[in-house]
């Protein structure tokens, strides 16, 4: 058997979740990245949102739900 038929493809890589579903670790790049992502915001728009409105994932998505893309 040849070892080509035993070769395992390789996974297109999943997009990682949040750490926490409810609240944004802004010391967390991946949390940062994940979250800007989702709300369609720089990083230091979510920095800034996160700063006046706190970590709790619901009160920054009312605050950035009016957000223009």
């Amino acid at each position: 058997m040849s070892d080509d038929l035993l070769a395992v493809p390789e996974e297109q890589p999943t997009k990682k979740g949040p750490h926490d579903p409810n609240e944004i670790n802004p010391k967390l790049s991946s949390d940062i990245h994940y979250w800007a992502e989702e709300f369609h915001v720089t990083g230091q728009q979510l920095h800034e949102a996160i700063r006046v409105h706190g970590t709790h994932v619901a009160k920054i998505r009312e605050a950035l739900k009016h957000h223009k893309h």
